[in-house]
């Protein structure tokens, strides 16, 4: 008979820990950022004030403006204020970066989706670098096509010369918002499904 008493090895069933302060103090300034309370350009606030305003310590403070600048949406400088920076499309898709992964990683259908949002979007890139494509773009994606050729022995370094092929499409496409989008669909891809980045035609 079971022991009513005993408790899965699940880390499910451990106790709920308290969010860590950066991470609270991270959201914080997230949310002045996007409220426009810190606006694109201004001085960010020094460490003294924010930990006065918060009531937290340094190390908090810090580590909630490394994640802000890894994501870009800040600018350290030494010996320099630290400043907001100009919110665009690539810091816009880097704040879901870890829910896109998570759903990757929790529901295979999620990469049967994705793969059929990287169709429709390719689609329309190319499309669009139809209309801008040089003399010297043409030029410039035949050598890419000439490297996966080459790379076709190697399944690593294929995958990696078809990314840059696709990244160099959208780049082409000359629309911003679809070039870093492509380039996080591409980036989940090879970190979750690479098979479904070679490209069957």
């Amino acid at each position: 008979m079971a022991d009513n008493n005993s408790q899965p090895n699940d880390s499910t069933t451990g106790p709920i820990t308290r969010q860590k302060l950066s991470d609270q103090v991270y959201e914080r300034l997230w949310s002045m950022i996007v409220s426009g309370e810190l606006a694109p350009g201004d001085p960010f606030p020094s460490e003294r004030f924010l930990m006065n305003k918060f009531e937290v310590g340094r190390p908090a403070v810090r580590e909630a403006m490394q994640t802000l600048s890894n994501k870009g949406v800040i600018t350290i400088s030494q010996g320099e204020r630290s400043r907001v920076n100009e919110l665009n499309a690539t810091i816009a898709v880097a704040q879901v970066d870890e829910i896109a992964k998570l759903l990757l990683s929790s529901k295979p259908s999620n990469l049967a989706h994705l793969k059929q949002v990287r169709k429709i979007l390719e689609t329309g890139a190319v499309q669009l670098a139809a209309q801008n494509c040089t003399p010297d773009d043409a030029t410039r994606l035949r050598s890419l096509i000439e490297v996966q050729r080459e790379k076709l022995e190697s399944h690593k370094d294929f995958i990696l010369a078809d990314i840059a092929f696709h990244v160099e499409i959208a780049e082409l496409s000359q629309n911003p918002l679809l070039q870093v989008v492509i380039r996080a669909m591409l980036n989940w891809l090879l970190e979750y499904y690479t098979p479904v980045l070679r490209w069957s035609g």
